[in-house]
């Protein structure tokens, strides 16, 4: 029987209650509604008719719901709402738990490595969420196999026994229980009662072949969204053969826990289209996890326009494109990486330097649907590369001892550790050693567990790291929403043209009133100038610019 105990002393009751009586549906995977009189679970847009005010309990989470014995609602899916911004945007413990939970920490490495990575022991971590989440990691992670699960039993044809795995299921058994337990329902119900006009979305490869699956999902956001800049940065900026714009998508390579994946996310009126060919069926829910990421899916767009929209030099730009979200990574190390080759580069030169460290270094794939041809280098791998480019200058430097002009003797794009292809400045080449060197000895934290505070720091101290870097590092790689670059060049002359303060001192100043969403105003300003990452690709203008600009976006 489900339990009546309050759920959560973190939710506001009386305002959970008026956005349940309204079904406002802003509030979707912010919190859940459960009922006792029927022992179901619900979002707050939920169609149904609202409980009485005594039956309702608010949870922060599904899991906690399950966990006090509710099931989920078969008519508003509360399992398939956007996930809650807050893990996004905060960098406590709970958050960065959150974060791990959804990349599927706890499925390949249990609690204790989810605390490990956490630096905190397994009770504290179980504390923690307990506390504020009212569900530990092992009940948030079964929520999330639990969705992953439903997903594809009504979305595809694959097998139970590969949908259990793909789900993060340890057994058969385990699998059935939980699913009768969440939905009161057992696998074979939830399959049939898919809707039958709708063709399974999947295309499995023969396993004895490559063991690879091909399906596509539905990436579900809180509206507004506004998908010119976030596509067209992306696309502006991609590296050929990790990235490309095809037939209406962005389509990307990326490595996964059990292999690697190429991914095409096409935007759509009320949800972003996502095709997925997976070399593992197990990375599926890690997968999704990290494009919703990449495209800042789970943030509160009201909350980030209602902010900026106070400033009236910026109320009119979120006007015209409510719901500007900010375009992140799939990768955290590959965004520092091209970030430090970047550097006071034009957008054409920094995907030039990009393209060749990926033929030098990266992984071959094959792309039955498109031209990606590469993953990107894994952080090992560029280590070994500088390793091995700096033995080889200095054999160079010995072999040629008796020459006149020892910087003559050795090519420049391949002294002090810079790998072979990249002609970088001497001080760039230090500072991209120095940055894959403190990710490979994990000095540098950039993954989702991360301490935002700690890694800013071990950032910084880096030779060649200055604000440009380290707030570009934080806003799109650490996903801090309130990552500001006030010294970019392009920032400021969008704050110029507004008639803002252009001096980084000045304009730092008068951005205190965007906090904590200055991350979302950088967007809006570098939306004032002309330039391709603040348009929609289209089959007119399918790929990034090949024109140099000043401004390093």
């Amino acid at each position: 029987m489900p339990t009546t105990a309050p759920a959560s002393p973190h939710l506001d009751a009386e305002l959970c209650a008026r956005a349940v009586r309204s079904r406002d549906a802003r509030f979707d995977g912010w919190f859940f509604v459960a009922v006792t009189s029927t022992g179901i679970y619900c979002r707050p847009s939920c169609p149904a008719r609202p409980p009485r005010a005594e039956n309702m309990r608010f949870h922060p989470t599904a899991a906690s719901a399950q966990r006090a014995g509710f099931r989920a609602c078969k008519r508003c899916r509360p399992d398939a709402s956007p996930g809650s911004p807050e893990w996004n945007h905060r960098a406590d413990v709970v958050a960065r738990a959150m974060r791990l939970i959804v990349d599927g920490v706890v499925d390949r490495d249990g609690v204790p490595g989810l605390a490990g990575q956490l630096g905190y022991s397994a009770r504290q971590v179980e504390r923690h969420l307990s506390a504020e989440l009212g569900a530990g990691p092992l009940a948030l992670a079964r929520a999330q196999r639990a969705q992953t699960a439903r997903l594809l039993l009504e979305t595809t044809d694959l097998s139970m026994g590969d949908v259990a795995t793909a789900a993060g299921f340890n057994s058969i058994r385990a699998f059935n229980d939980t699913m009768r337990e969440v939905f009161a329902a057992a696998p074979s119900d939830l399959r049939r009662r898919r809707n039958p006009a709708t063709p399974p979305s999947v295309v499995p490869v023969p396993r004895a072949a490559t063991g690879a699956v091909t399906l596509t999902v539905r990436l579900p956001f809180r509206a507004p969204l506004y998908p010119d800049n976030l596509f067209g940065h992306l696309v502006a900026t991609a590296v050929p053969g990790v990235e490309e714009w095809r037939d209406g998508a962005y389509r990307r390579t990326m490595r996964t826990p059990h292999g690697h994946a190429i991914v095409a996310l096409r935007p759509l009126p009320d949800h972003i289209g996502c095709r997925l060919a997976l070399t593992d069926v197990r990375d599926l829910a890690p997968v999704i996890g990290r494009c919703r990421r990449l495209l800042d899916l789970d943030a509160d767009p009201i909350a980030v326009d209602g902010q900026l929209a106070a400033d009236p030099a910026l109320a009119p730009l979120v006007a015209r494109a409510p719901g500007r979200r900010v375009p992140r990574t799939v990768d955290p190390a590959e965004l520092a990486v091209r970030a430090v080759l970047g550097q006071q580069v034009s957008v054409a030169a920094a995907r030039t330097h990009a393209a060749r460290l990926v033929t030098a270094v990266g992984t071959p794939i094959h792309d039955q649907e498109g031209g990606l041809t590469h993953l990107w280098p894994q952080i090992a791998d560029l280590a070994e590369h500088i390793e091995y480019a700096e033995r080889t200058e200095y054999a160079e430097r010995t072999e040629y001892a008796e020459s006149t002009d020892l910087a003559d003797a050795v090519p420049a794009g391949r002294r002090a550790g810079a790998p072979r292809g990249l002609a970088l400045p001497a001080a760039r080449r230090r500072t991209f050693a120095a940055l894959v060197g403190g990710l490979a000895s994990g000095m540098i934290e950039l993954g989702a567990g991360g301490d935002w505070e700690r890694t800013r720091a071990a950032l910084a101290a880096l030779p060649g790291i200055g604000p440009w870097t380290l707030e570009t590092i934080a806003m799109r790689a650490l996903g801090d929403p309130d990552a500001f670059l006030p010294g970019d060049l392009g920032v400021r002359r969008g704050a110029e043209r507004l008639g803002l303060p252009a001096t980084p001192a000045a304009l730092s100043r008068h951005a205190a009133a965007w906090r904590p969403w200055r991350a979302y105003a950088v967007q809006h300003l570098w939306a004032v100038l002309d330039h391709p990452v603040n348009r929609m690709p289209t089959p007119d203008h399918p790929g990034p610019a090949t024109a140099r600009r000043e401004e390093r976006l």
